[in-house]
């Protein structure tokens, strides 16, 4: 409801402005009784709201749709493209009712006197106001993207913080530590490789704590050893089936997921020698499966399901894919995404780092206030000067020069505001400062 309102409110500021214009661009107000200027503005009020609720509704649609980070230029060239098109249909059919129902033409006259100046005025006014609407469209989405950043700043250090709390369940520590004292008396070898894999499961803890993804074959190592130890406790009550390599051995998952799925199905589930539970991993479709049959405990302790979405949020921070959690009447799964590239996450850094970044973020944020400020007053002033121009003396096109000079300036400003490679982006200055920064500590150190 509030977006269809502001759309309302837009609409009828873009009417009364392009009222006023084309009103003083036509013949002024003088010549105009009451009754042609109330006529004029609610027949500019609704071509306003015909193509401007056209144009949104596909603006709308452009935005949803999923466009890669290097399809800007095709994200515009296509909305400029299609709303240019959706403007010239509109402007036929308001100007087609128009003729018919106010002027008394036929639809052969109508189609007869069409010519490009009877749309000339409706297209650049649209194409003002998209190249408007596409400047805080990304603006907007700039800003966006620095407080993604900020949270994920402070998401990732409370997601490793449950990760770490979470990674071995106390219960699981106790109930291992028992089955090994009753092993010790009882079987003195198998107890030795109990302490030989339980050695190993809190060396892979501390290896990968601070990894944000680990390969999927390190992973399944690590399931094949902790399952090892739940054999030892369950013996033939638990059946555990795996893939010896991952399909792919550049796949990565986020570290200790395994351990967590495989520790809540043992939670959840009973394992007695009479209904064993069965634990199978399997790769699939990009996803490593982690699946069981469904036998709930008649009594379970309340769960705090931190295992679980700890996971989920530790993917969340990686990758916009998915946990896939499957619960049928006899099986129990879930997928969680095998990612081929790895993504690096945003740490924490030091106060002279945050300081540093700050202070870089701030320039550019104003460096990028300044480009559109002077975007928009390009796209006033220029059509401003060129009427000056068109009323005074139009055998001399001035105006021109100030356009292209002008427009000049704002593509070098664009440049060293959003381009960040390349010969002097944003990022060679920087490269630029630290090499000439690391270049003389290496003259005073050799002095």
């Amino acid at each position: 409801m509030k977006h269809l309102v502001k759309n309302i409110i837009i609409c009828f500021i873009i009417g009364i402005t392009v009222f006023l214009a084309g009103s003083f661009l036509s013949d002024g107000f003088d010549n105009k009784s009451t009754e042609e200027l109330l006529l004029s503005f609610v027949l500019y009020q609704l071509y306003s709201f015909v193509i401007g609720f056209s144009n949104m509704y596909f603006f709308d649609y452009m935005n949803n749709r999923f466009w890669k980070k290097n399809e800007t230029v095709k994200r515009i060239l296509i909305g400029v493209f299609g709303a240019t098109l959706i403007t010239l249909a509109c402007l036929f059919v308001m100007n087609l009712l128009v003729a018919v129902s106010l002027r008394g033409w036929s639809v052969q006259q109508f189609l007869s006197n069409q010519s490009f100046g009877n749309y000339e005025f409706g297209l650049w006014v649209t194409l003002i106001a998209l190249l408007i609407f596409h400047a805080i469209y990304f603006y907007n989405r700039y800003q966006q993207n620095r407080i993604k950043e900020q949270k994920v700043i402070a998401g990732t250090a409370s997601a490793k913080f449950d990760a770490l709390k979470n990674q071995l369940d106390p219960h699981f520590l106790f109930n291992s530590l028992n089955v090994l004292t009753s092993l010790i008396d009882e079987n003195p070898d198998k107890a030795q490789d109990f302490t030989t894999s339980l050695s190993k499961v809190y060396r892979y803890v501390l290896e990968q704590k601070n990894k944000e993804l680990v390969s999927v074959d390190e992973e399944l190592q690590f399931a094949k050893t902790y399952m090892s130890l739940l054999k030892m406790r369950f013996e033939d009550s638990i059946v555990f089936n795996m893939p010896e390599k991952a399909i792919n051995p550049e796949s990565k998952v986020v570290p200790l997921s395994l351990q967590l799925l495989l520790e809540n199905a043992v939670k959840h589930n009973m394992v007695t020698s009479s209904k064993p539970l069965h634990i199978k991993i399997l790769e699939e479709d990009g996803y490593l499966i982690v699946q069981n049959n469904l036998q709930p405990k008649q009594i379970v302790k309340k769960s705090s399901g931190v295992g679980l979405s700890n996971i989920m949020q530790r993917y969340d921070l990686l990758t916009t894919r998915k946990i896939d959690i499957n619960k049928e009447s006899t099986k129990f799964s879930v997928a969680i995404p095998i990612l081929t590239k790895q993504i690096s996450v945003m740490r924490p850094k030091s106060s002279n780092e945050i300081d540093d970044s700050y202070l870089r973020a701030r320039n550019h944020v104003e460096e990028l206030k300044g480009f559109y400020y002077s975007l928009v007053s390009y796209i006033f002033v220029i059509p401003f000067l060129a009427f000056i121009n068109y009323k005074t003396y139009w055998n001399f096109q001035w105006f021109w020069f100030p356009m292209l000079g002008w427009g000049i300036g704002l593509v070098f400003q664009a440049f060293r505001v959003f381009v960040n490679d390349g010969a002097f982006g944003r990022n060679w200055e920087k490269r630029k400062i630290e090499q000439f920064m690391r270049d003389e500590e290496s003259s005073s150190r050799w002095n």
